[in-house]
């Protein structure tokens, strides 16, 4: 019983002491989305709408490609991103919605849109789950491929 105490307690403070993950649960999406539509309208970047969640193993997969390496630039420069944290499918689903619900098969999903705001495309169901395994060059190309 008390290794079993002390076990909780070590995972309690390993899981405590964490960053919590790539989706900022205390953002505010839709100002973050403006700020990023905002400068789109300047660079003439499309911006990329990721929702997700920190507790989604394919969504920090996801994230890592997008963060790390080289198609991580190629996205900088690319696109402007915007993650949007919907925790256990309780937050931010209006915001969902009004990006044509990319989450209604799961998460990851993302919502494409144009530097002026209109959405250029929307993942299907599981299409971003896929992407750790194709690897990070096909991320980059599903997106890149839509502004055509």
């Amino acid at each position: 019983m008390k290794a079993l105490v002390i076990l909780l307690t070590l995972m309690s403070l390993t899981f405590g002491c964490t960053k919590s993950g790539p989706y900022d649960e205390s953002a505010d999406a839709r100002a973050d989305i403006k700020q990023a539509l905002s400068e789109a309208k300047i660079t003439q970047k499309p911006v990329i709408v990721l929702f997700g969640a920190n507790w989604c193993s394919d969504c920090r997969a996801v994230d890592e490609i997008l963060s790390t390496g080289k198609v991580a630039q190629k996205i900088t420069d690319t696109f402007k991103l915007v993650k949007v944290n919907v925790g256990n499918f309780d937050t931010n689903l209006d915001i969902a919605n009004d990006y044509g619900n990319p989450i209604s098969g799961g998460i990851p999903g993302a919502a494409l849109l144009s530097a002026n705001g209109k959405i250029v495309y929307i993942t299907s169901p599981g299409e971003l789950s896929s992407i750790k395994n194709n690897g990070a060059e096909v991320l980059y190309q599903l997106f890149k491929q839509r502004l055509r």
